[in-house]
């Protein structure tokens, strides 16, 4: 079990950064920029309320968490393209979910 507490934020920040992406925007909630693609990256638990639109966004959580945040992602059916990445204490990650 992790021990943490909140959202992933700096790493979600860092993982991006790394992937060469432009990152702006302070909390939980920030843009990640790169040639033609903007994301909306959200740093979250497994409770996530689930924004309107038609943005590319990708939800960012603690590998145990990956599991329940499917599982509500999956039961809002969000109208829009997303993916989701679980990290670990460590900084090491895994795209759970593509976009499709």
């Amino acid at each position: 079990m992790v021990s943490h507490i909140g959202p992933p934020s700096d790493e979600a920040k860092s993982i991006f950064a790394d992937l060469g992406y432009s990152v702006s925007g302070d909390g939980t909630t920030f843009t990640a920029a790169r040639d033609w693609k903007e994301i909306e990256v959200l740093a979250v638990t497994n409770d996530v309320d689930t924004p309107n639109g038609d943005r590319m966004r990708c939800f960012v959580t603690w590998s145990d968490c990956v599991h329940d945040l499917g599982a509500a992602l999956d039961s809002a059916a969000p109208d829009y393209e997303y993916a989701v990445i679980g990290v670990e204490e460590d900084g090491e990650y895994e795209v759970a979910r593509a976009p499709t």
